[in-house]
């Protein structure tokens, strides 16, 4: 299995734009042949002290992909070129971590 932490980072005030645009595209993705797990997260609310934030602009998505495989057909789906297109004039930054899982 293939895990994926996306950190994407909206210009100032846009990240709800953005995530409207993220989650019309969420059926596609989980439509995909090996995507196991795929959604955005935000900062939880009410930890204070105890945990980091990411901030207003930011969110995270968390992925689980079958195989390596299946996570660069998603990579190379139309439907992802065309979320790319609609969001990429609000992104100031994006971070994408691929993992294994250690055992």
């Amino acid at each position: 299995m293939i895990h994926v932490v996306a950190i994407i980072t909206t210009k100032p005030g846009l990240r709800e734009n953005v995530l409207k645009a993220f989650r019309a595209n969420i059926p596609a993705v989980l439509a995909e042949d090996g995507c196991i797990e795929y959604g955005p997260t935000t900062d939880a609310e009410g930890l204070g002290s105890f945990q980091t934030r990411f901030g207003a602009d930011t969110f995270v998505v968390l992925e689980k992909w079958r195989d390596v495989p299946a996570l660069k057909a998603h990579a190379a789906a139309p439907h992802m070129a065309a979320y790319a297109a609609k969001v990429k004039d609000m992104l100031a930054n994006r971070v994408i971590h691929v993992l294994s899982p250690a055992g």
